[in-house]
């Protein structure tokens, strides 16, 4: 008898769950997901100026997934700091924004398969010789985003006169460029739009971390984990994935 009951409580268990993760079926309904993001990281996600347009790897991902799974895409720009806040709110089905697994800094969510690999370099004035490697940022003014995985590659590290914490990169880069602080540490592919677009700056040294960028979704949210799994697969498949890859973050 008591085996009997345990069969059935964790049938009954298992058919909760299944029907509390409805995160698949809503967005099905709806016809539409809800992207969370912070757009002001390009080449990943940015407001073009001219056209008032998200743009970026990231939102062309986001496009190509929706467009296998047949439904809409609708981006919604958030603070960085909030926006894990948010999607356990409700307010995203699921975040695309260039984010590590060690960003979520251990928060209970869902990630996809990893679609990028982003390493974190240091950039310095392009005028400066005395930073070269990781070891010559000891005694130097280092700047970093808040929050970022760059900014966990910083915390690991030692020996900094001080380091200096920005809400977002682009304050990094103007203080560089004005020459209060000595180096930042950023993401390689951001270093580089950076540098196309004001060329007074420069990577030095190796690379000090390499990220694993996934999409991440509320936890539990397995059906809609998996549906995101195989939209990437079938973007990579078609060709999206790298025509996206080519237009963003082709760095050569």
């Amino acid at each position: 008898m008591k085996k009997f009951l345990l069969a059935c409580l964790c049938i009954f268990s298992l058919a909760n769950a299944a029907v509390a993760d409805d995160s698949w079926s809503r967005i099905q309904s709806r016809g539409e997901m809800v992207v969370g993001f912070a757009a002001h990281y390009p080449p990943f996600e940015s407001k073009n100026e001219k056209t008032g347009q998200f743009e970026g790897f990231d939102v062309e991902i986001a496009q190509a997934m929706a467009e296998v799974l047949g439904v809409k895409v609708r981006f919604v720009d958030a603070e960085w700091q909030g926006l894990l806040g948010g999607l356990n709110k409700g307010d995203f089905d699921l975040l695309i924004t260039c984010m590590s697994k060690s960003e979520t800094r251990g928060q209970n969510v869902n990630f996809s398969d990893v679609y990028y690999k982003l390493a974190d370099v240091m950039v310095v004035g392009k005028g400066n010789q005395t930073i070269q490697t990781a070891a010559d940022l000891r005694g130097k003014t280092v700047g970093v985003q808040l929050g970022s995985g760059s900014e966990q590659v910083v915390d690991a590290m030692n020996g900094f006169k001080e380091v200096k914490r920005y809400n977002y990169n682009p304050e990094a880069f103007l203080d560089l460029k004005n020459r209060r602080i000595d180096a930042l540490v950023v993401g390689y592919a951001y270093a580089v739009n950076q540098i196309k677009t004001d060329p007074s700056y420069k990577v030095v040294g190796q690379p000090l971390a390499e990220a694993e960028i996934v999409v991440v979704m509320r936890k539990g949210a397995d059906a809609l984990t998996a549906k995101i799994n195989e939209a990437l697969a079938r973007i990579r498949a078609n060709g999206a994935y790298q025509k996206a890859l080519n237009t963003w973050l082709k760095l050569g």
